[in-house]
């Protein structure tokens, strides 16, 4: 990536760029969105690759999908790149016409070749999210005669079986489905990679912004892309990685940023007091859960897996740790979703969960590790389990790391338990369905690697039922097939799921026009205005 220009460093270095805190004050340029942020999730910039929640916003931020969808009514589906859309009489052949006049952050014009380059291009590097195209049967061999270029402005992308049209159109709203610029990315193509390497620190999109620089644990710069339909009110967004919560808080209440994204409970409710700060709040398509690899021969027994269901105080975490930030919830499909469910079956029982570890050989408990990405929150869910575990003799060690170090070793199916935050990828409920209850193939060289996969869990016949769910076209029974398919997961399987996620971000009040969306790649800095 290109670097800063020196003026622009030195004129805001304090309110913008500084990775540690200092105590000289800058207030930030009246057209740049300063945010502190812990950012260490961040390992690549190629929305063919991008399954990390930050990056996924900024991807939201930057470029730009088939389809998008409402923020404030995720039923209302409409074109981004394409103008119009149109689904066979057999349902099998989605047919899409693009908006002419779009241009790329380069100035190239953006086409159908663009697009048809992009769908293929992901599911071609293959890549984590590329399953999210894959499930409508493209793969590294079929897709570039699944989907083809019908004209300047004009493709088509054929599935393998007639889903529910929903389904499919909500699926080409994540990111793994944004549109990138072909030429630029071919320009920088080296020995058949498609551009990965280069696009993996680098950009190549259409969206509100572009990315100007990343420094990997340090700082993201975003700048206006001039290009774009309606160029966005402020010059840039500049999100500086800090990792302290205090510091944060320190920084905002000072005027040297101007959002802080992870205040724990008592300093939210603490600068809400503050009459220069205002919090907003919403409700997130995220959960928080434990995956249990069973790769563990004790997490492999149905016993340990409902003990440890049972060692969790999940109001004590909901009431104090993650106050006002998650709500208790137990099933995969967060609230909201086409067939949820809320039933929260399981609290605190230590008797209980004694009664089957004792069943499953284990009386005296035994010794397990969980990888624990190191914030505030997440230390002190894992400390609060640590406690609770330890009352029916479960020894839990914790193993910090950053959020790439944690990912990395979850990916490799390494863990024994991972303390993770789930968000879909779209707004169907076949996005956590797939996850987390189906497995075509449970093998260490798989190559779908749903959570279900990461946790080495074959969920048997959930499989076909999820694969069932997503060919109803009525409404009611899809959504019992979802209530069927959470029971199954929530009385049997590897996940702990203990809250629905609450996203806060506290910011200066003369900041406004900030989108907090339903999912974790539809929060919005295109129409912020900073008075």
């Amino acid at each position: 990536m290109k670097r800063l220009p020196k003026i622009l460093l030195s004129a805001a270095l304090v309110a913008t760029m500084a990775t540690s805190f200092t105590a000289v004050k800058a207030a930030t340029p009246p057209d740049t969105l300063v945010q502190a942020w812990q950012i260490d999730d961040i390992i690549t910039l190629d929305p063919a690759e991008v399954f990390e929640f930050t990056a996924a916003e900024l991807m939201g931020n930057t470029y730009e999908r088939l389809i998008n969808y409402d923020p404030k009514d995720v039923s209302k589906i409409y074109g981004e790149v394409a103008e119009s859309w149109t689904v066979s009489p057999d349902g099998k052949t989605f047919t899409f016409k693009i908006k002419p006049g779009k241009k790329f952050a380069s100035g190239n014009p953006l086409t159908a070749e663009d697009v048809v380059f992009s769908l293929q291009r992901a599911v071609l590097l293959d890549k984590s999210p590329a399953f999210i195209l894959g499930q409508f049967g493209l793969t590294k061999d079929n897709v570039k005669d699944k989907i083809k270029q019908t004209g300047p402005m004009e493709l088509t992308m054929e599935v393998d079986k007639a889903y529910a049209p929903t389904f499919v159109l909500y699926a080409l709203t994540s990111t793994v489905a944004s549109v990138v610029d072909k030429k630029l990315v071919m320009q920088n193509e080296k020995d058949g990679d498609l551009g990965y390497n280069w696009l993996k620190t680098h950009y190549a999109g259409s969206g509100p912004f572009s990315i100007r620089d990343w420094k990997a644990n340090e700082v993201v710069v975003l700048e206006r892309n001039p290009n774009y339909v309606k160029p966005t009110p402020l010059a840039r967004v500049i999100v500086r990685h800090i990792k302290e919560t205090a510091t944060q808080r320190i920084l905002l209440e000072k005027g040297d940023v101007d959002m802080a994204r992870n205040l724990n409970p008592e300093e939210l409710t603490a600068v809400a007091k503050n009459p220069d700060i205002e919090v907003e709040s919403g409700a997130k398509g995220g959960v928080w859960y434990l995956g249990l690899n069973q790769k563990n021969p004790n997490l492999a027994k149905p016993e340990v897996r409902k003990a440890l269901k049972y060692l969790v105080d999940y109001s004590a975490i909901a009431d104090t740790i993650m106050k006002n930030k998650g709500e208790v919830h137990q099933s995969f499909l967060p609230k909201g979703f086409l067939g949820s469910v809320s039933d929260t079956p399981y609290k605190l029982d230590v008797a209980k969960a004694k009664e089957l570890l004792a069943k499953a050989g284990l009386k005296d408990g035994f010794t397990v590790t969980m990888d624990t990405r190191s914030t505030a929150e997440v230390t002190g869910i894992a400390q609060a389990l640590q406690q609770t575990f330890a009352q029916a003799g479960v020894k839990l060690e914790i193993i910090p790391g950053d959020g790439k170090q944690t990912l990395t070793k979850y990916r490799a199916r390494q863990h024994d338990i991972y303390i993770g935050r789930w968000g879909a990828d779209y707004q169907d409920p076949n996005t956590n369905a797939d996850t987390f209850a189906a497995n075509e193939d449970n093998s260490d060289d798989a190559k779908a690697k749903p959570l279900a996969w990461r946790n080495a869990w074959d969920p048997g016949p959930l499989t076909a039922k999820t694969r069932a769910a997503v060919l109803e076209r009525d409404s009611e029974k899809r959504a019992q097939m979802y209530k069927e398919l959470q029971q199954s997961v929530l009385d049997d399987g590897p996940f702990v799921v203990f809250l629905q996620e609450i996203e806060n971000v506290a910011m200066r009040k003369n900041v406004d026009g900030f989108i907090l969306g339903p999912s974790f790649d539809t929060n919005s800095y295109a129409q912020v205005t900073k008075k």
